[in-house]
Protein backbone atom coordinates (compact mmCIF):
# COMPACT_ATOMS: atom_id res chain seq x y z
CA UNK A 1 0.00 0.00 0.00
CA UNK A 2 1.27 3.34 -1.25
CA UNK A 3 1.03 5.60 1.42
CA UNK A 4 1.73 9.40 2.47
CA UNK A 5 1.61 12.12 4.70
CA UNK A 6 0.50 15.63 4.04
CA UNK A 7 1.37 17.79 7.66
CA UNK A 8 0.20 21.47 8.36
CA UNK A 9 -1.67 23.28 11.13
CA UNK A 10 -5.16 23.44 9.02
CA UNK A 11 -6.34 26.72 11.05
CA UNK A 12 -8.56 26.36 9.11
CA UNK A 13 -8.53 23.61 6.37
CA UNK A 14 -9.07 25.44 3.26
CA UNK A 15 -10.02 23.99 -0.32
CA UNK A 16 -6.71 24.57 -1.03
CA UNK A 17 -5.88 22.17 0.99
CA UNK A 18 -8.28 20.04 0.16
CA UNK A 19 -7.82 19.89 -3.39
CA UNK A 20 -3.85 19.14 -2.63
CA UNK A 21 -5.17 15.56 -0.52
CA UNK A 22 -7.72 15.00 -3.57
CA UNK A 23 -5.03 15.07 -5.59
CA UNK A 24 -2.72 12.93 -3.18
CA UNK A 25 -5.75 10.18 -3.32
CA UNK A 26 -5.42 10.23 -6.59
CA UNK A 27 -1.79 9.25 -6.40
CA UNK A 28 -1.69 7.19 -3.39
CA UNK A 29 -3.55 4.75 -1.38
CA UNK A 30 -3.67 6.25 1.97
CA UNK A 31 -3.29 9.81 2.89
CA UNK A 32 -2.34 10.38 6.55
CA UNK A 33 -3.42 14.37 7.19
CA UNK A 34 -1.36 15.06 9.86
CA UNK A 35 -2.44 18.10 12.20
CA UNK A 36 0.30 19.55 14.10
CA UNK A 37 -0.49 20.41 17.62
CA UNK A 38 2.87 22.41 18.66
CA UNK A 39 1.91 25.36 15.78
CA UNK A 40 4.59 28.04 17.18
CA UNK A 41 1.42 30.06 16.40
CA UNK A 42 -1.98 31.31 17.75
CA UNK A 43 -4.23 29.06 16.13
CA UNK A 44 -8.06 30.01 16.38
CA UNK A 45 -9.01 26.75 16.92
CA UNK A 46 -7.56 24.46 19.14
CA UNK A 47 -6.26 21.09 17.92
CA UNK A 48 -9.65 19.13 19.25
CA UNK A 49 -11.60 21.86 16.44
CA UNK A 50 -9.04 21.36 13.41
CA UNK A 51 -8.82 17.50 13.62
CA UNK A 52 -12.95 17.75 13.52
CA UNK A 53 -13.75 20.30 10.81
CA UNK A 54 -10.36 18.75 8.73
CA UNK A 55 -12.50 15.20 9.15
CA UNK A 56 -15.71 16.60 8.26
CA UNK A 57 -14.36 18.47 5.55
CA UNK A 58 -12.61 15.43 4.42
CA UNK A 59 -15.15 12.72 4.96
CA UNK A 60 -15.94 12.30 1.30
CA UNK A 61 -12.33 11.03 0.48
CA UNK A 62 -12.34 7.22 1.83
CA UNK A 63 -8.49 6.53 1.81
CA UNK A 64 -7.96 9.54 4.36
CA UNK A 65 -7.29 9.41 7.83
CA UNK A 66 -6.50 12.65 9.84
CA UNK A 67 -4.21 12.28 13.00
CA UNK A 68 -2.97 15.01 15.11
CA UNK A 69 1.30 15.22 15.84
CA UNK A 70 3.66 16.65 17.94
CA UNK A 71 7.11 16.72 17.75
CA UNK A 72 9.24 15.48 14.47
CA UNK A 73 7.37 15.15 11.27
CA UNK A 74 9.85 12.14 10.13
CA UNK A 75 9.45 10.35 13.60
CA UNK A 76 5.52 10.99 12.67
CA UNK A 77 5.68 9.34 8.90
CA UNK A 78 7.65 6.90 10.28
CA UNK A 79 5.70 5.14 12.92
CA UNK A 80 2.35 5.52 10.51
CA UNK A 81 4.51 3.72 7.66
CA UNK A 82 4.92 6.27 5.32
CA UNK A 83 7.98 7.31 3.38
CA UNK A 84 6.45 10.46 1.38
CA UNK A 85 5.53 13.58 2.75
CA UNK A 86 3.72 15.65 0.63
CA UNK A 87 3.86 19.94 0.80
CA UNK A 88 2.31 21.78 -1.34
CA UNK A 89 3.54 25.25 -3.01
CA UNK A 90 1.15 27.95 -3.76
CA UNK A 91 3.90 30.72 -4.99
CA UNK A 92 7.73 31.00 -5.84
CA UNK A 93 7.51 32.49 -2.12
CA UNK A 94 6.73 29.25 -0.87
CA UNK A 95 9.79 27.28 -2.05
CA UNK A 96 12.98 28.29 -0.24
CA UNK A 97 10.88 27.51 2.94
CA UNK A 98 10.05 24.50 1.93
CA UNK A 99 13.07 23.13 -0.29
CA UNK A 100 14.82 23.97 3.62
CA UNK A 101 12.08 21.58 5.23
CA UNK A 102 12.59 18.74 2.69
CA UNK A 103 16.36 19.17 3.02
CA UNK A 104 16.50 18.88 6.69
CA UNK A 105 13.87 15.80 6.98
CA UNK A 106 16.42 14.16 4.46
CA UNK A 107 18.84 14.98 6.12
CA UNK A 108 17.29 13.52 9.16
CA UNK A 109 15.49 10.89 7.13
CA UNK A 110 17.43 9.98 3.94
CA UNK A 111 14.75 7.15 3.58
CA UNK A 112 11.84 9.38 3.38
CA UNK A 113 10.99 11.53 0.47
CA UNK A 114 9.53 14.97 -0.08
CA UNK A 115 6.93 15.62 -2.91
CA UNK A 116 5.70 18.95 -4.04
CA UNK A 117 2.48 19.48 -5.32
CA UNK A 118 0.76 22.84 -6.37
CA UNK A 119 -3.01 23.57 -5.83
CA UNK A 120 -5.34 24.05 -8.41
CA UNK A 121 -4.87 27.80 -9.88
CA UNK A 122 -8.08 29.12 -8.40
CA UNK A 123 -6.97 28.02 -5.03
CA UNK A 124 -3.39 29.54 -5.44
CA UNK A 125 -3.65 32.68 -3.34
CA UNK A 126 -5.77 30.99 -0.33
CA UNK A 127 -3.90 30.66 3.06
CA UNK A 128 -5.06 29.74 6.40
CA UNK A 129 -3.94 33.16 8.09
CA UNK A 130 -5.85 34.90 4.89
CA UNK A 131 -9.21 33.29 5.44
CA UNK A 132 -9.36 33.93 8.74
CA UNK A 133 -8.65 37.16 8.75
CA UNK A 134 -11.44 37.96 6.10
CA UNK A 135 -13.82 36.15 9.00
CA UNK A 136 -12.46 38.09 11.44
CA UNK A 137 -13.30 41.31 9.67
CA UNK A 138 -16.81 40.13 8.97
CA UNK A 139 -15.94 38.86 5.09
CA UNK A 140 -17.61 36.13 2.93
CA UNK A 141 -15.32 33.21 3.50
CA UNK A 142 -17.46 30.64 1.24
CA UNK A 143 -15.14 30.55 -1.46
CA UNK A 144 -12.33 29.48 0.22
CA UNK A 145 -13.35 26.91 3.04
CA UNK A 146 -15.82 23.89 2.77
CA UNK A 147 -19.74 24.86 4.10
CA UNK A 148 -18.71 23.19 7.59
CA UNK A 149 -15.32 25.14 7.93
CA UNK A 150 -17.59 28.70 6.93
CA UNK A 151 -19.78 27.80 9.98
CA UNK A 152 -16.97 27.08 12.43
CA UNK A 153 -15.33 30.40 11.53
CA UNK A 154 -18.81 32.31 12.00
CA UNK A 155 -18.80 31.24 15.07
CA UNK A 156 -15.70 31.82 16.50
CA UNK A 157 -15.59 35.31 15.14
CA UNK A 158 -19.43 36.10 15.00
Amino acid sequence: MRSVVYPGTFDPITNGHIDLIQRAAFLFDRVVVAVAVDTGKDPAFDIERRVELAEQALRDIPQVEIARFSGLLVAFARKHGTSVIIRGLRAVSDFEYEFQLASMNRRMAPDIETLFLTPAEQYGYISSSLVREIARLGGDVSAFVAPVVQAALRERFG
